[in-house]
């Protein structure tokens, strides 16, 4: 009996030291961890802006470009190629958008859905991102409102984007929330939109957080900081 005791005690003093191990991995480690990716990815992305020449690095679309241009080049899948700023989440929220939502993508920053359009483009710019571990970049979602700003750069040009509606609830399967002209959006014809997606509940994934937004104004990098991050 004594036997049994003592090792059904060190059972629970195991299992209990893994708990708190796997804890701190969730809320600590993994924090850490995308704290280095992301300052990698967005020191990477400013060493590349201020080494690019400017005509490699024409605007989100190509509708006025001069007639002949190329096309610009598909995203590279796992690569940063935008920062994004959201004001509403605080002073300093910074976040590289990487091509993909992998795991492995969303480990390093926000993730581009493939195969929505291209930042600035008519259609619908979509992104996910992690509610919590690996930084909570969208830890506050649900405080996001109408009207607040989303502003994204490439380097070569400011995108601000408006939010049109409060976060709205959804199950993973309903794709149909970064369609072109997203459902259920409130939006009625084509237009150039944003989508960002994140998980719901907090600590889970049964569900997914939404929020739609519009273009409201773009401006060249050489202008400087647009207003609605200043304001």
């Amino acid at each position: 009996m004594r036997l049994a005791v003592r090792t059904f005690s060190e059972l629970c003093v195991t299992v209990g030291a893994v708990i708190v191990l796997f804890v701190v991995y969730v809320l600590y480690w993994t924090g850490v961890q995308a704290g280095s990716a992301t300052a990698g990815q967005l020191d990477t992305l400013q060493r590349e802006w201020v080494d690019r020449p400017a005509a490699a690095a024409p605007p989100g679309d190509t509708g006025g470009a001069p007639r002949g241009a190329a096309p610009p080049k598909p995203y590279t899948p796992g690569k940063g190629f935008a920062v994004m700023y959201v004001p509403r989440l605080g002073d300093d929220w910074e976040w590289p958008v990487l091509e993909g939502t992998s795991t492995g993508d969303l480990k390093k920053g926000l993730g581009h859905y493939a195969g929505t359009a291209r930042l600035g483009s008519s259609g619908n710019f979509a992104v996910a991102g992690h509610r919590r571990t690996y930084g909570d970049p969208f830890k506050d979602f649900p405080r996001l409102r109408r009207g607040d700003a989303v502003v994204l750069t490439d380097g070569t040009t400011w995108y601000t984007y408006r939010i049109d509606r409060a976060p709205y609830r959804t199950v993973p399967t309903d794709v149909g929330v970064i369609d072109p002209v997203p459902r259920k959006s409130g939006f009625d014809g084509p237009g150039r939109y944003l989508t960002l997606t994140t998980c719901d509940p907090e600590w889970g994934s049964s569900h997914r957080l939404v929020v739609w937004a519009h273009l409201d104004a773009t401006q060249p990098v050489s202008d400087g900081r647009p207003q609605a991050l200043d304001s």
